[in-house]
């Protein structure tokens, strides 16, 4: 049976790596979604056997309520790819000018974390892979769309997304994206990524390096 909660992202990583271990994918190339997602995603490629790579997200969130997501960005290189939430932006009224400031500010951020993550490394060619997206869960369900986006402009062959929960909303709007949803919990009842961890603390630009070096037989 699925797991409902996990000990922390690491073993979530190690049950999601298992699941998938048994999905039919041919030399599957692993992208953790900074931050927490590199932690869960190091297991995954782990189990897998597979390359690990960061794909660097960023929540585009509304003024004065900056948890709640008005949209997203990603990149893939020099690709920087965008999204919104439509039903955010119509119900505070957020006009475009707003918009693009506040993905101009996170544009910022998301090049410093990059330069921080992966230094002069160049990402990992996705052209012809069977790329696995992971995140450490889905709520909105905004991040993992952009992820999606951005992943796609690399030409991979398959694109699958992995998380140990989600929201029941945000995985049914994932679906036509991609060519498959792995998701170990769903719970109606849903809240929160946290509900589903013992520990849920926040992931460390530290962490996310040691991952990556890790995976790159560097440590």
């Amino acid at each position: 049976m699925p797991r409902r909660t996990f000990v922390d992202r690491r073993d979530a990583g190690q049950a999601l790596g298992e699941h998938l271990a048994r999905q039919p994918l041919t030399a599957p190339l692993v992208l953790g979604l900074a931050r927490g997602g590199v932690v869960v995603a190091a297991e995954v490629a782990r189990t897998l056997g597979a390359p690990l790579d960061v794909l660097v997200v960023r929540k585009l969130g509304l003024p004065g309520q900056p948890e709640l997501a008005m949209g997203a960005i990603a990149a893939v290189g020099d690709v920087v790819e965008t999204v919104r939430v439509p039903s955010v932006l119509a119900a505070a009224g957020v006009g475009e000018p707003v918009f693009d400031e506040v993905r101009l500010q996170e544009l910022g951020e998301l090049r410093r974390r990059e330069l921080a993550y992966r230094g002069d490394r160049p990402p990992v060619s996705l052209a012809g892979r069977a790329v696995v997206l992971v995140d450490d869960g889905l709520a909105t369900g905004a991040t993992m769309r952009v992820a999606v986006v951005a992943a796609r402009s690399g030409a991979p062959a398959t694109v699958t997304v992995a998380v140990p929960v989600g929201s029941p909303r945000a995985l049914d709007g994932l679906d036509a994206l991609v060519d498959e949803v792995v998701c170990l919990a769903a719970p109606p009842s849903f809240r929160a990524v946290g509900q589903a961890y013992e520990d849920f603390a926040q992931t460390s630009d530290d962490e996310v390096r040691t991952a990556l070096r890790r995976a790159a037989g560097h440590v």
